[in-house]
């Protein structure tokens, strides 16, 4: 299979990871883990089964969330008015696999915001990260009934097999480029200060004791 040549550059004009007006993309870091566990515990049956390949309660879910954030991978997300949306997890393929050349994809995007092209976003952002850490295929796993993944996957060139029940799809990546790599940079650190600007803010220090209360203790 030849290297995928679906476009992972952003639009003209626009600062990465955003779109004027609309949804905002960027990395997520353990800080964002509380968005994580109520985007997931949000998530309606038929999403949680197609996500995870079979049916989870809310218990399941919060243990997965818990971990996500300090798995192995990578996590970005889309807000939608300051409220996560769509989620994309960039893994190592395979438990117990040694083949760091393959990763795995999963994306999820919340009923209500499907359509949008959310799921795309996330794809191109975690080809980029992939193909300048090395890795050379993606894999994606979906239920045969999910038909838009399947469309997904194989709109960017990817051959969709059904095996034991389940498709995958396979993404080969082209190599990184000094273009590749310093966007993936200014990106990460972008990501970086809008998560730290959307933080609570910590609360007010106690007022100062007067001076002469501390001239009498001294």
């Amino acid at each position: 299979m030849s290297p995928s040549t679906f476009p992972i550059d952003p639009p003209a004009g626009r600062v990465p990871g955003t779109v004027w007006g609309g949804p905002s993309l960027r990395r997520l870091w353990p800080s964002d883990g509380p968005a994580v566990q109520a985007f997931f515990l949000r998530l309606d049956p038929d999403t949680r089964a197609s996500r995870f390949m079979a049916a989870m309660n809310d218990r399941t879910i919060a243990a997965y969330a818990a971990q996500a954030m300090t798995a192995p991978g990578l996590v970005v997300g889309v807000f939608v008015d300051g409220t996560l949306r769509a989620l994309g997890e960039l893994r190592p393929y395979g438990l117990g696999r040694t083949d760091a050349r393959t990763g795995e994809v999963a994306l999820t995007v919340e009923r209500g915001f499907r359509r949008l092209g959310l799921g795309s976003r996330l794809l191109r952002r975690l080809a980029e990260a992939a193909r300048n850490h090395g890795i050379a295929e993606l894999r994606l796993r979906c239920l045969p009934h999910n038909a838009p993944m399947r469309r997904l996957v194989a709109g960017l060139g990817a051959e969709v097999r059904l095996t034991e029940g389940e498709s995958e799809g396979a993404i080969r990546l082209a190599r990184a480029t000094p273009l590749s790599l310093w966007r993936e940079g200014f990106e990460v650190a972008l990501d970086f200060s809008l998560a730290v600007a959307a933080l609570p803010l910590p609360a007010p220090l106690p007022a100062p004791l007067p001076l002469p209360f501390l001239r009498r203790a001294a």
